[in-house]
């Protein structure tokens, strides 16, 4: 297991190299340049050159691109052209929101879409089952901003009994993470429904049925955690989902969270900060990732982790 470990975060470094190439070479293409917007509008051509100068725009984009990624790999992210603070302070002041409301819409995910999925696997073809999977697939079409615009109104504007916006209390946390998990929740209920209904009509469900076992134990003892392996994945997928839906959400409620840094940064053009917090989020993905491969083995002792 150590080893396994091991050798999947020493993976980690082609993905840090990838990412950091990829969101370079695309804030490329975004318009302006941000000496001009540092330096404002009615600033001279020698103001900004002087600018450009001092923060290395000058230079080949190669030359720019390896120059940050040897300071990544010495854990310096650079300084932010809008405040001129380091990147990782302000990442790792943003990201404990993000992570708090990844972690409560991943809660909200698991926990509606797996009952749902049992419920609509027990009665198979039924009313229950058709209304539930119904129910499945508006939460998958549903835009996730139409879904909080629709929650906020609803709860905050009209009913009054949630706060419409910020991140100061737990009522905060409820309408984002309902926004958030909406969509995971449909995926992980078809996903679950799929997997129970293969996994319960297997021999050994049967038997235990024979036995007599009671049909609770069955469906959660034998059934559920055997049916568990694809729904992990998707869950473990789904995660990476919330940390880019963040950036949405968190600008639908005004949560300073790390999403809606990225997207600030990107209309400043701050390219440092943007780097910063795209790098931080795949981080984490990756590290959700590893956690699923090891979850595979703890459920599944016949799984060897190559």
């Amino acid at each position: 297991m150590l080893m396994f470990i091991l050798r999947r975060l020493m993976q980690t470094i082609p993905v840090v190299i990838g990412v950091t190439f990829v969101v370079f070479f695309i804030m490329q293409l975004v318009p302006g340049d941000p000496a001009v917007l540092l330096a404002g509008e009615g600033a001279s051509k020698e103001t900004i050159a002087a600018i450009r100068e001092q923060l290395g725009l000058n230079r080949p984009l190669f030359v720019q691109y390896f120059d940050y990624l040897m300071n990544v790999f010495r854990g310096d992210f650079g300084v932010s052209l809008k405040n001129s603070q380091p990147v990782l302070d302000e990442v790792l002041v943003r990201l404990p929101i993000t992570m708090e409301l990844a972690f409560f819409s991943i809660i909200i995910t698991i926990v509606l879409g797996m009952a749902a999925g049992i419920i609509s696997a027990i009665k198979p073809y039924s009313l229950t089952d058709t209304a539930v999977m119904i129910v499945a697939l508006l939460g998958i079409s549903l835009p996730s901003f139409w879904f909080g615009l629709m929650l906020m109104y609803f709860f905050s504007v009209k009913l009054q009994i949630l706060p419409v916006a910020g991140w100061d209390s737990i009522l905060h946390t409820i309408l984002p993470a309902l926004t958030l998990g909406a969509g995971g929740a449909a995926i992980v209920a078809r996903m679950t429904r799929s997997s129970m209904l293969e996994v319960i009509r297997q021999d050994y469900i049967r038997t235990a049925r024979a036995k007599g076992l009671r049909e609770r134990v069955i469906i959660y003892k034998h059934g559920l955690r055997n049916a568990l392996i694809p729904v992990i994945t998707v869950v473990g997928l789904q995660f990476g989902a919330l940390l880019g839906g963040t950036v949405l959400v968190e600008s639908i409620f005004a949560i300073n969270g790390l999403g809606r840094m990225i997207v600030d940064s990107i209309r400043m053009r701050d390219l440092p900060m943007v780097q910063g917090g795209v790098l931080v989020a795949s981080l984490v993905f990756v590290v959700v990732n590893l956690l699923v491969d090891v979850l595979y083995r703890f459920f599944n002792k016949r799984i060897e982790l190559n």
